[in-house]
This record gives C-alpha cells, structure tokens and sequence, in this order.
C-alpha cells in the first residue's frame, strides 16, 4: 500500500460519515470503557457532574498539537479543578497500527503530563460510533442531567501547528 496514513484517513471519515452524531439537547449515550489502569469506567459514574469527552490519538497531529502547545494539559487542569470530570478517550480500533494498549496510552498520557479524571480505551471503536466522533480530537460536553450541550471542535483554527493554540478561541 501506497500510503497507509492516507489509507486509514479515508477509512476512519468513511466510517464516521456513516455514524449519527450525539447532538446537543439529546441524552449523553451510556458507555462502560476500561481506563489505561483496567479499571470500568461509565459515563453514569459521574451523573450529576460536567463531563468533558474528549475523542483522543496520539497518533494524530491536530491531537499533538494541542499536547505539545501545553493548551489540551492545561484546560484538562483548569476544569479539573473547577470539578469537571474529563476523560480522554480512544477509540481506535484494536484492528489498527494506531491502535494503543491502556499500557501504552497511559505511558503517552503520563509523558504529556496530561491530567484527564481518567483516559479511556474503546477498542471496538462503539462508543465512538454511539457519539458520532468524527475526529481527534473531537469534544462533548455533558450537563449534571446527563445532556449534551456542546459536541465540536476544541477551538476555531483547523491548524496542526501547535503555535496556533494560542491564539485559538475554544
């Protein structure tokens, strides 16, 4: 093959293209993921909090930008302390070179000095599916009442370039 990056980047937006997102206003989907300890965790662990969902790869550039900048750490700290519980989660499928063991991802997330409540694994790629996550990363946020009210981008610059996080508007 050719160019495998460019391969599983057709595949991955084929696939999402044929995915319903998780709109604003509609119910959070439930999922029981296992954490880069092996622990399960669900979404309804943290009812009646602020949930950040933030779709994860290492693997992607938009993802390292906002690692390498300090910006995903950073907000990732300040809404942690605000009592929001976020939680990175990846969704690569088990069947891809990207894919990362909760071992691995938990190396990666400690190197970045990354601070989510906990990263996720979802390497049947369903609960990604179930929101409709159409990129890395892509973000949900969910009200106390188990709603969505945000589901989108991290900022408003479709750039990779890690300088461009700081000027970005979230």
């Amino acid at each position: 093959m050719a160019n495998p990056i460019r391969f599983v980047t057709v595949v991955c937006t084929l696939a999402a293209m044929t995915a319903v997102a998780a709109a604003p206003s509609s119910t959070a989907p439930e999922f029981a993921l296992t954490d880069t300890a092996g622990r399960t965790v669900k979404l309804s662990d943290y009812s009646g909090k602020f949930v950040v969902l933030e779709w994860t790869n290492p693997e992607c550039p938009f993802v390292r930008k906002h690692y390498n900048s300090g910006n995903m750490q950073g907000l990732q700290k300040e809404w942690g302390a605000r009592d929001v519980v976020w939680l990175a989660v990846n969704s690569t499928n088990q069947a891809s070179f990207e894919f990362k063991t909760g071992k691995q991802m938990g190396e990666w997330m400690q190197a970045q000095d990354a601070a989510p409540k906990a990263a996720l694994i979802d390497g049947t790629s369903a609960t990604g599916r179930a929101y409709g996550a159409k990129t890395t990363p892509h973000m949900f946020v969910v009200d106390p009442s188990g709603k969505i009210i945000y589901s989108g981008a991290i900022d408003d610059r479709r750039s990779s370039n890690p300088a461009d996080a700081k000027s970005a508007n979230n």
